[in-house]
C-alpha cells in the first residue's frame, strides 16, 4: 500500500512539474531580407538558460511557468528583449535588424560574441562572406576555398592544385557539401577559383576534429556550404566585372515574406578577351580556356509549420588547344528539403540528394586520322531525414539516417587510329551503398560543464550487376597477381563493411572568457582517390570500397584551451590533435592506374597518422580586425614495402604554416588588407645517384626512402584595397571598387622539382624549379548591389 501511494505521489508530482513548463520556440531571421541566422541564441537573462537556432533558424527554449526576460542575440545585429508571462507554449518568429551604429565596426559572423568559449565545438570555424570579401584574392575575386586555406591546420600543396588539405589528409578526405549535396571538385581553373559563387553564399563552416555525429563519409573534414534562401522583402541585385570573369545575382521574393528566390551565375572570359586581338593562323583563335557556373534557388513557406526548399549548381570548365588536344569536367548538385515542425520541441528535415562529378580527355591528330577520348564519371543518390528534439534547456537531442547510393564510371574510353580503326575500353560501373543512422546529446550537465556524445553507425554494401577480381598474395610492393573473376547480379551484395563511429565533445566553461574543450570521433569512408601525381587535379579517378579494398577509418582526439579577452573583441585558442589512419591508399611502385580494370591489384592499403598543434589568435572588432594562425605538424604513413617498410612523410606534409590576415577600415569609403604565407617545403621523392648508360642518365634512389627530401618553403604576401562609393539621394545602389596585388614581391614559389641532362653536358644533371605563379597579379574589379 505505501509503495502504491508512493509511486502515485512520485507519478503526481513528476506530472505537475511538467505541467509548470512552457516552450517558446520559433525561428530568428534577418529584418532585412528575411534570411534565417544561424546560431542565434534565444536566452532568459539573468540565467545560464539558452538555446541556439539551428541551421534553418529553429530554435526551442522550455522555461518554468511565470514571468521571464528573453533575449534574442546575434553579433552585429540588436539585441531584441521582451517580457513574458509563461502560462502556455508560444511558437512565433522573431526578426533582428543590424547594429546600425557600429556596422563599420563590427564583423555580423552569425554567432554569438563568446560561442567558441561556451561551445563544444572545436576544430570549428565559422567564415562570414563579409568576412571573406575583405581578404586579398587572386585577381581581385572573392574565394571561399582560398580564405580557409588561411584557418590554422588547413594547407595546399601548391598554386593550381585542386582542393585542398586539412591536418594532413588528402583531398579526397573532405567532405564538402553545398545546401548538403556533396561537391567532388571545388575548383575552377586547376585551383585558382573555388566553384562556390560567394553572391549566393550565406553561410560557411569548417568542421576538422569533434566532428558531430550527423556528419559522415569523409575522415578529415567537413565543409558546410549554404546557401542564401533569396530576400523575401525586396528585390536585390549583385554584380561585378573582374579582370578574369564577371557575376550576376538576383533574388527576391515571389510572394512576400512567403516565397523567395535567389539566381546566380559566373563566367570568365580570358578567352573572348584574346582572341579578337589574334590573328586567323594563331592556335589561340581556336582555343578554349574558360570556366562558368549557376546556382539557383527557391523556397516557399507553406504554413507555420512546412517549409520547402529546392537549389541547384551546375558548373563547367573547359580547357583545349586548337584541335590538339581539350579536356573539360564540372559538378552538377540538386537539393530538395523539406522543413517540418512536429510541436515546439520535434524539428525535421528531410533532404533528397544529387550529385554528378563528370571530367573528360579528348586528344586529336587530324593530319593523321587519329583520336582519342576519355570519360569519367561519379553520381551519388541520397535520402536524408535529420531530426531535432529539444528534451529541455539542458538536452538537445539530433538523430537521422541517410541512404547515399555511389554510382561510377572508371573509364569509357575509344582510340581511333590512321584507316579509321578504333578500340574502346569501357570499365563497368560500380556500385555501392551506405546506409548510416545517428544519435546525438548536447548535454548541459552543470553550469560550466557541457558533454556532445553521439554515435553514427555505417554499414556498406559493394554491389552487382558487375564483375569481382580476386588476386593472390605476394611479396610488399609488387602488383597483386590475378587469380580469377566471379560475375554478380544486380543489386546481389559482393561485399560489405559495417562501422560503428563513437563521437564525444566535452566543455568546461573555466570562467566567462576562458574554457578546456576536449573531443574524440571515428570516422568511416568508402570512397577514395587513386592519384599518385604530387598534386591531385580534375581527372583523378575515385573507387570504392570493395572485396579488395578496405574502407579508409581514422580516430582522432584532440584537446584545447580557449580564451577571449577585452569583451570577446580577440579571441584566441591551443589545440593539439592525433589522428590514426587505417587502410590508406597507396601505390606499388610504376603503378599502371590509367584504364586498367585491374588496378585494384597495384593498390597498396597502409596506415597513416598525423599529430600538431594548432596556434589561432582572432581580432574581431574595431577598425583594424583579422587573424593570425600557426600550426606545427607532422603527417607520415606506414606501408609494407614502401621505404624500407618505415614510416616516412606524407606527400601533404607541413612541418611549418602561419597565415596572417588582416584588414584595417580607414573610413566609411576605404578599407586596405594584406594577407602573408609561409609553409613548410612539401616532401618529395629525389634521386640521390645516377646510372649512366651511352650518355643517359638514369635517376637512382639507393636507400629507397619516399620523400625523403622537400621543396623550398611557400611564402607569399598579398596585397588589397576597397573603395566604396558615396550613396545619394538619387543614386541609391552601392558600389565598390577592389584593387589587389597577389603575390606583392614577386616570388617564384616551387610546385614542383624535376631533373634533367644538361644541354651539350652529358655528365651533368640540373635540377628545374617549376612555379606556376611567377610574377606580380594585380587586378581590379567592380561590384554593384541594388
Amino acid at each position: 500500500m505505501k509503495l502504491r501511494v508512493l509511486l502515485f505521489l512520485s507519478f503526481f508530482a513528476f506530472k505537475t512539474y511538467s505541467q509548470e513548463k512552457f516552450t517558446i520556440s520559433g525561428y530568428v531571421k534577418d529584418g532585412k531580407n528575411g534570411e534565417s541566422l544561424i546560431g542565434a541564441t534565444v536566452y532568459k537573462q539573468g540565467s545560464n538558460l539558452g538555446a541556439s537556432a539551428n541551421e534553418y533558424g529553429f530554435f526551442s527554449l522550455t522555461l518554468p511557468k511565470g514571468e521571464h526576460v528573453i533575449g534574442v542575440s546575434l553579433i552585429g545585429y540588436k539585441t531584441y528583449t521582451f517580457s513574458v508571462n509563461l502560462e502556455k507554449n508560444i511558437t512565433k518568429t522573431y526578426e533582428l535588424s543590424e547594429e546600425s551604429k557600429q556596422l563599420d565596426e563590427i564583423v555580423i559572423t552569425g554567432e554569438a560574441a563568446d560561442k567558441n568559449i561556451t561551445s563544444t565545438e572545436m576544430g570549428t570555424t565559422k567564415l562570414d562572406i563579409k568576412e571573406i570579401n575583405k581578404i586579398p584574392a587572386m585577381f581581385g575575386e572573392v574565394d571561399i576555398v582560398r580564405a580557409i586555406q588561411m584557418l590554422p591546420g588547413v594547407t595546399t600543396v601548391g598554386e593550381g592544385a585542386s582542393g585542398f588539405n586539412v591536418r594532413g589528409g588528402n583531398v579526397d578526405q573532405n567532405l564538402i557539401l553545398l545546401d548538403e549535396a556533396p561537391v567532388y571538385n571545388s575548383s575552377h581553373l586547376f585551383g585558382f577559383f573555388s566553384v562556390f559563387n560567394p553572391d549566393a553564399v550565406k553561410d560557411v563552416k569548417l568542421i576538422k576534429g569533434g566532428i558531430p555525429s550527423q556528419y559522415g563519409g569523409r575522415v578529415s573534414s567537413i565543409l558546410d556550404i549554404r546557401m542564401k534562401e533569396g530576400n523575401s522583402k525586396k528585390f536585390e541585385v549583385n554584380g561585378g566585372l573582374g579582370t578574369v570573369f564577371s557575376r550576376l545575382s538576383i533574388e527576391g521574393p515571389l510572394i512576400k515574406d512567403k516565397m523567395s528566390f535567389i539566381i546566380a551565375g559566373r563566367r570568365s572570359y580570358i578567352d573572348a578577351l584574346v582572341k579578337p586581338f589574334v590573328k586567323e593562323t594563331n592556335p589561340i583563335k581556336n582555343s578554349e580556356f574558360y570556366f562558368y557556373d549557376l546556382t539557383a534557388k527557391i523556397n516557399y513557406r507553406i504554413n507555420d509549420k512546412n517549409t520547402v526548399f529546392a537549389s541547384g549548381y551546375f558548373g563547367r570548365d573547359v580547357f583545349g588547344a586548337a584541335s590538339a588536344f581539350r579536356f573539360n569536367w564540372g559538378n552538377a548538385t540538386g537539393t530538395l528539403r523539406w522543413n517540418h515542425i512536429f510541436n515546439n520541441k520535434l524539428f525535421m528535415n528531410v533532404s533528397a540528394l544529387y550529385s554528378n562529378y563528370k571530367y573528360f580527355l579528348g586528344f586529336k591528330l587530324p593530319q593523321l586520322n587519329q583520336k582519342f577520348d576519355w570519360t569519367s564519371n561519379v553520381i551519388n543518390y541520397s535520402v536524408k531525414p535529420d531530426f531535432t528534439y529539444f528534451l529541455n534547456s539542458k538536452n538537445t537531442i539530433r538523430f537521422g539516417a541517410q541512404a547515399l547510393l555511389y554510382d561510377f564510371m572508371p573509364y569509357d574510353a575509344i582510340g581511333q587510329f590512321s584507316g579509321g580503326a578504333s578500340v574502346k575500353f569501357k570499365a563497368e560501373k560500380r556500385y555501392g551503398v551506405e546506409y548510416s543512422a545517428y544519435i546525438g546529446n548536447e548535454h548541459k550537465i552543470l553550469p560550466r560543464l557541457t558533454f556532445d556524445y553521439g554515435l553514427r553507425v555505417s554499414l556498406y554494401n559493394y554491389l552487382g550487376k558487375g564483375t569481382a577480381y580476386y588476386y593472390r598474395d605476394t611479396i610488399a610492393n609488387e602488383p597483386l597477381p590475378f587469380d580469377s573473376t566471379h560475375k554478380f547480379k544486380n543489386g546481389e551484395v559482393i561485399k560489405h563493411y559495417i562501422n560503428p563511429e563513437p563521437r564525444f565533445s566535452v566543455n568546461y566553461v573555466i570562467n566567462s572568457y576562458s574554457s578546456i574543450k576536449a573531443s574524440y570521433n571515428r570516422m568511416a569512408q568508402y570512397l577514395q582517390l587513386i592519384s599518385n601525381t604530387a598534386a591531385s587535379t580534375p581527372l583523378d579517378v575515385y573507387t570504392i570500397a570493395s572485396n579488395n579494398l578496405k574502407p579508409l577509418i581514422a580516430d582522432q582526439g584532440s584537446i584545447g584551451y580557449f580564451r577571449n579577452f577585452k569583451e570577446n573583441t580577440y579571441e584566441t585558442s591551443v589545440e593539439v590533435y592525433y589522428k590514426y589512419l587505417q587502410n590508406q591508399l597507396d601505390y606499388v611502385d610504376n603503378a599502371d592506374l590509367f584504364i586498367n580494370d585491374r588496378v585494384e591489384g597495384q593498390l597498396l592499403q597502409g596506415l597513416g597518422r598525423a599529430y600538431g598543434i594548432e596556434f589561432y589568435a582572432k581580432k574581431n572588432l574595431g577598425k583594424i580586425k583579422g587573424w593570425i594562425s600557426y600550426t606545427l605538424s607532422k603527417t607520415e604513413r606506414l606501408v609494407d614495402g614502401i621505404s624500407n617498410d618505415k614510416w616516412f612523410y606524407s606527400r601533404y606534409d607541413r612541418t611549418h604554416s602561419l597565415n596572417t590576415c588582416v584588414n584595417y577600415d580607414i573610413s566609411k569609403r576605404w578599407n586596405i588588407s594584406t594577407n602573408f604565407v609561409f609553409l613548410s617545403g612539401t616532401p618529395a621523392s629525389f634521386p640521390n645517384s645516377k646510372i649512366q648508360i651511352q650518355n643517359y642518365n638514369i635517376p637512382y634512389n639507393t636507400d629507397n626512402i619516399r620523400n625523403n627530401y622537400r621543396i623550398t618553403p611557400y611564402h607569399r604576401l598579398d596585397l588589397g584595397a576597397t573603395y566604396t562609393f558615396k550613396k545619394n539621394e538619387t543614386r541609391r545602389y552601392k558600389q565598390t571598387l577592389v584593387f589587389s596585388v597577389y603575390n606583392a614581391y614577386n616570388r617564384r614559389n616551387a610546385f614542383s622539382i624535376y631533373f634533367q641532362t644538361k644541354a651539350n653536358e652529358p655528365n651533368q644533371t640540373e635540377a628545374v624549379r617549376f612555379s606556376v605563379i611567377g610574377s606580380i597579379i594585380p587586378a581590379i574589379t567592380y561590384n554593384f548591389n541594388f
